[in-house]
């Protein structure tokens, strides 16, 4: 045979005299023979030293013999007999198989393996009784012993077992066979084994291999009824499968004819042969095998099973599939694991037949629904693999019944797409990161079948391009469900949102691959959700975001949508709370932005990146105005990185005169103040076009204002004075926009600088003085005369108002008193009356008065009554939306003063409009942040009630202003209020201690939830607070109730009234609540079946069992409590309510009957006083289990008899 011609046995020469003598060993031999070769018989000192001269010869000599059929006639001529051959030869395979065996007797007991192997192939061997089942075995197995696995690591210690255990991972073993092998490892981890060490063993490895596959082509292992001598030959040759091919060239070859030869008729039945073989490979695929510590080779395995299939053609296609589906169930959760098995499953599954292919994916559809987390997770990997291979068609599969699984349209829609909606978020976030894999595949059905999925019927005929070959694809009608196709994006929105971090990576991810591909509509909807995304409460959710935002804009950078998108997500983060997203954050800015910005030339065009760059900040200067203040925070950490180099300088202001100069004129008046050496000269040029031209935008203006007073303290005084009379012209013309007279007064203060004050003083008396009497007069003119309303120039009134200064009193802006005397700050509010001022004048002079007040106190002493009752009467949404935030401001500079409007202040959480509730939830929110405003009196619930607030968006930034800023301040904040709330929300103030706190008529009708018809929403609040509740604090409110609310009531200290009833009524659903209970108690230790990643279980393993320890002891506590607090209390309560006969009695028999779940079996011994109440408790619960027990029969019911679960059945368990 051709595999085995390779052996060059040259180097073996003529059999020696001293062989013979050397195996004449008479006394020693019976006893080896009587211990049946399971331990090593020493020989004399005189015998081991001959060998030490002459043993490797000897092998060679024996050898030689052995292998020219002379070793029968040599040893009868000699007077040796075969026993003392064989003895001697187990003597030095035992000695290579220890631990502690060194290089040479290694080699030496291959070598002596090699030789009882050719022994037991030769004629004449069975009429010598050479063979013997424990020897054989042990030659079978010595390779896994003497190659080093990984050489220079630890190996564990591995006895005589079977092929079904060595496939089973190890587990930790028992601390009494530790200590007996710690000295034997210890004394193995010393052992090193140079490169020449290796070759030696390789050579030898490689002669015990060609003699083992002379041994099969010879010997019959059916006759043998030891199934362990075959099991442990299979697992010899399968050791050689992931050996390096580079390092052992010829033995994988080997391995495939020996697997080859021990599938033939004469080693036994062909089925049950491959049957063990495809079993030991299994465990090479799952790497499993515990002699193999390194990774396999998936080729050279893969490629031993299709040449087993290829060569017995129809017997082995079942036995493939068997492999198959026990790959998949075996399958671990560990990635490399996972991924390493769907590659096998790939490259197995390439060479079936249509029909057999089909027949296995019809097996995984049902194994992507198993109840095991690992399952669903490998069916995603392996549906991944299949979709790079080349799509097979319906006509190849002979069976129509099952040429529907074929298409990648059912991997896709069927498998993969299905787990979107499965039980485990990590199962879920893997679906929908392969789903965003998908669509960057080559494959034109695949790009196709996720089309069907998402693309509404306006998209029906849209085209998408593939990047990888650079065609079109044209997709043609597709027939799409439009309904389905919204709920699958709705899905993907909320996944999204979702509450597991990985999940909302992955659909982020999802989301940029649909719209990369025109798959999803580029609408405002779909693309702020990313931007919403960059401002995650998770660090690695924010940096996905960012990175997601940023391939979205490399892949549609003309697309002004996602520019804008880009900015709202980038800019932001640059002031993040975490470093690492401030960093990404700056990267992005600086590749996108700084890097872009070279030399401009007219008779160049901008390349693609370029015209992105100055189209971001063309949006910055104009429809992003808002995240200026962000933008400018980026500029101040570039600037001490020293970023701004005299070049980039130069050519940002070569696009001064660009038809984008208003980006470049933002960008400059971020660098100017940190780059000393500057072009004045344009710098100039570009203020006297901008004075002597109206075309200039707002923008532009203010930026190059900014500049200008940048550069002041560098410019020479005939040059200063120029600009200064040309900003007092500018200014006393009145015709600018409030921007631009906001930056030419800063730009002048900057003018007016000096490092002694007085002149500085004096400078802005003579110029701002100026202004001032210019505004005083037209203002004189209008408020003062009595025809000046027919003269007002409304745009002009609003923008002299910065300067009005003290010239008028403010309440002409608000109200004024039906007489013109000056209002003492004691009047009532009733006096005030409205004037016939527009909404906008009205506004500005709003904010004017609050300016005036920051600088004076006894103006806010006086106006704080003006702006209260502003607040309450006033129309206008623009003025009290400014009256918030000038008392919020006021707050932080006279705190004292303003507290007492505090509770006006919060009544805006309620106005009716959505815009005012939310600046004032912002601006409260602040407050109470820096300690400005404490929790007292009623805000605390006026800030609960903003958490039901009819537009989601506000209820939404009350629970993030609540959980996220101020819960971390005050964690207490919760528990302290919760039993306030009840009686709050209900109206109800006759409890001695509660809900006593001032309110006005008017505020208790506005925030009064009292009713059935606010029932939901008092709850919503209920479970809110109790969700954010510790264990700790749930139980103390639990005790909390039980005296301040249910004692009363026993007690008859509060009245069984209407509204008492309520009350009480009310009590007993919270106490229902599950989010009352216990959550040390209602969590289990562990998660659903397969939910825990496997790889986790050990370091798991004792923090469970502390969990259950902790949970025992907790109920211990919990139950306790229960009896000696509530249960009194239940039972005087139920006598009380049955005299009353109260319909309240319905509800605490419900309370009983869901907190009597958890002590189930112990019902008589809570309710000992009351025997009638036990009973009657008792048969509640009995009731509600049947009731629960006919549910679930009604739901698992099939109409249609075969008693299988439904489909529909199938797929919602797998949903949330």
């Amino acid at each position: 045979n051709s595999h085995v011609s390779q052996l060059d046995v040259s180097y073996f020469p003529p059999c020696p005299r001293d062989v013979i003598t050397f195996l004449k060993f008479s006394d020693w031999v019976d006893a080896v023979w009587d211990l049946e070769f399971t331990e090593r018989k020493p020989l004399d000192e005189i015998a081991e030293e001959e060998f030490a001269v002459s043993g490797h010869k000897s092998f060679r000599a024996l050898y030689q013999c052995v292998l020219a059929h002379s070793i029968w006639a040599t040893l009868g001529v000699n007077g040796v007999s075969v026993k003392s051959l064989v003895a001697v030869l187990s003597y030095f395979i035992l000695a290579g198989k220890a631990k502690a065996a060194n290089v040479q007797q290694r080699v030496n007991g291959l070598h002596a393996a090699s030789i009882y192997l050719l022994l037991l192939g030769i004629p004449g061997s069975i009429a010598n009784k050479v063979f013997h089942e424990v020897l054989l075995d042990t030659c079978a197995d010595l390779t896994s012993h003497c190659w080093p696995q990984d050489s220079g690591k630890k190996r564990k210690k591995d006895g005589l077992k079977s092929s079904q255990t060595d496939g089973k991972r190890s587990k930790p073993q028992r601390k009494d066979a530790e200590m007996e092998v710690d000295d034997e490892e210890e004394e193995e981890e010393e052992l090193h084994f140079s490169g020449q060490d290796l070759m030696k063993i390789r050579d030898a490895v490689v002669l015990l291999v060609q003699s083992l596959l002379r041994l099969l082509e010879t010997f019959q292992l059916k006759d043998r009824p030891q199934k362990c001598i075959k099991d442990r030959i299979e697992l010899t040759i399968l050791f050689f499968l992931h050996r390096d091919i580079t390092k052992l060239k010829s033995v994988p070859e080997m391995a495939f004819y020996g697997l080859q030869l021990l599938c033939s008729p004469k080693h036994g039945d062909q089925k049950e042969s491959l049957r063990r073989v495809f079993h030991q490979l299994l465990y090479v695929i799952l790497m499993m095998n515990k002699g193999n510590r390194g990774k396999p080779s998936l080729l050279v395995t893969s490629q031993a099973i299709l040449h087993l299939v290829t060569e017995l053609k129809e017997m082995a296609p079942p036995f493939l599939q068997i492999l198959l589906q026990h790959i998949c169930f075996q399958m671990v959760e560990k990635s490399e694991y996972r991924s390493h098995g769907a590659q096998a499953v790939a490259m197995l599954t390439s060479q079936m037949e249509s029909s057999g292919y089909a027949c296995f994916i019809k097996w995984l559809s049902n194994f992507s629904r198993s109840s095991k987390m690992v399952h669903r997770l490998f069916s995603i990997d392996v549906v991944m693999v299949l979709l790079e291979q080349p799509e097979r068609q319906p006509e190849e599969c002979p069976d129509p019944e099952l040429a529907c699984f074929l298409p990648h349209k059912f991997l896709i829609q069927s498998l993969l797409f299905a787990r979107r909606m499965d039980n485990s978020p990590t199962v879920q976030g893997h679906a929908l990161n392969c789903l965003a894999q998908c669509l960057e595949l080559p494959s034109f059905n695949v790009t196709r079948a996720i089309h069907n999925l998402f693309a509404a019927s306006e998209f029906e005929n849209s085209s998408s391009s593939c990047e990888e070959s650079g065609l079109t694809l044209d997709l043609g009608p597709v027939s799409v469900d439009s309904t389905l196709s919204k709920e699958n994006l709705a899905l993907l929105l909320r996944r999204v949102e979702d509450s597991k971090t990985n999940v909302r990576k992955s659909a982020l991810q999802a989301l940029v691959g649909l719209l990369k591909h025109a798959v999803i509509p580029m609408s405002w909807e779909n693309l702020s959700t990313l931007s919403e995304r960059c401002r995650d409460s998770a660090v690695s959710v924010k940096k996905k975001a960012l990175q997601c935002v940023g391939e979205l804009l490399a892949a549609k950078p003309e697309c002004n949508m996602v520019q804008r998108v880009w900015l709202q997500g980038v800019v932001p983060a640059v002031v993040d709370s975490e470093n690492s997203v401030q960093e990404k954050a700056l990267e992005a800015l600086d590749q996108v932005v700084l890097s872009q910005v070279k030399q401009y030339s007219a008779s160049r065009h901008l390349d693609a990146s370029q015209r992105l760059t100055w189209d971001l900040l063309g949006l910055l200067c104009h429809e992003c105005q808002n995240l200026s203040r962000y933008f400018s925070r980026a500029f101040t950490i570039w600037s001490k990185q020293n970023k701004f180099s005299p070049s980039f300088i130069t050519n940002l202001i070569s696009h001064t005169e660009a038809d984008h100069a208003a980006g470049a004129w933002l960008l400059l008046s971020k660098v100017v103040a940190s780059s000393p050496k500057l072009p004045y000269g344009k710098i100039l040029d570009a203020w006297d076009n901008m004075i002597s031209s109206k075309a200039v935008s707002v923008p532009t203006c203010c930026h190059i204002l900014s500049v200008m007073g940048d550069i002041a303290a560098h410019l020479n005084e005939d040059t200063k004075d120029r600009i200064i009379k040309d900003l007092m012209c500018w200014l006393k013309s009145f015709t600018l926009s409030l921007e631009v007279i906001s930056a030419s007064v800063e730009t002048l203060l900057q003018f007016g600088r000096s490092e002694d004050v007085k002149e500085t003083q004096a400078f802005l008396n003579q110029h701002c003085g100026e202004l001032v009497s210019v505004c005083e007069a037209y203002l004189a003119s209008i408020i003062l005369s009595e025809k000046g309303a027919e003269n007002l120039n409304e745009e002009l009134m609003v923008r002299t108002k910065p300067f009005a200064g003290f010239s008028f009193l403010p309440q002409h802006f608000l109200y004024h008193a039906e007489n013109q005397e000056e209002m003492p700050a004691s009047l009532p509010l009733s006096q005030f009356k409205t004037n016939s001022l527009s909404t906008k004048v009205r506004a500005h002079g709003v904010i004017t008065l609050g300016k005036l007040c920051l600088q004076h106190e006894e103006l806010v002493q006086k106006y704080l009554p003006v702006f209260a009752r502003e607040l309450e009467v006033g129309t206008e949404v623009a003025v009290r939306n400014n009256v918030v935030v000038i008392m919020c401001d006021l707050c932080v500079r006279y705190t004292n003063i303003v507290d007492h409007y505090i509770p006006n202040i919060s009544t805006c959480l309620r106005d009716n409009e959505a815009v005012i509730r939310e600046q004032t939830l912002i601006m409260l929110t602040n407050l109470l942040q820096e300690e400005f405003v404490k929790w007292k009196g009623s805000l605390f619930f006026r800030f609960m009630s903003a958490l039901v607030d009819p537009v989601p968006a506000i209820a939404s930034l009350c629970e993030y202003c609540l959980v996220h800023l101020l819960l971390k301040k005050n964690p207490e904040m919760f528990s302290v209020h919760f039993i306030e709330c009840i009686f709050h929300f209900n109206s109800y103030n006759k409890h001695k201690s509660y809900n006593k706190f001032p309110q006005s008529e008017r505020e208790k009708v506005l925030f009064s939830l009292k009713g059935a018809h606010h029932c939901d929403k008092r709850f919503r609040i209920y479970r809110f607070l109790l969700e954010h509740f510790t264990d700790t604090q749930r139980f103390n409110i639990t005790n909390k109730i039980n005296q301040t609310i249910l004692a009363c009531f026993a007690d008859e200290e509060l009245p069984l009234d209407a509204d008492g009833a309520a009350i009480l009524s009310e009590t007993f659903k919270i106490l229902s609540l599950k989010e009352m209970k216990l959550q040390s108690i209602s969590a289990g230790t562990a998660g659903p079946a397969g939910e825990e990643p496997e790889e986790e279980n050990m370091a798991n393993m004792a923090k469970a069992v502390i969990q259950a320890a902790q949970k025992k002891v907790v109920s211990q506590v919990q139950k306790k409590a229960f009896i000696e607090n509530t249960v009194p209390l239940i039972i005087s309560l139920k006598s009380l309510l049955e005299q009353k006969r109260s319909p309240v009695l319905r509800d605490l028999m419900a309370y009983l009957q869901v907190t009597m779940q958890d002590y189930r079996n112990e019902v008589k011994e809570c309710f000992a006083g009351d025997e009638q109440l036990a009973a009657e408790v008792e048969f509640a619960l009995k009731t509600a289990e049947k009731e629960r027990e006919m549910e679930e029969q009604l739901e698992n019911c099939s109409l249609t008899g075969d008693g299988r679960i439904p489909t529909a059945q199938v797929r919602r368990s797998q949903q949330h």
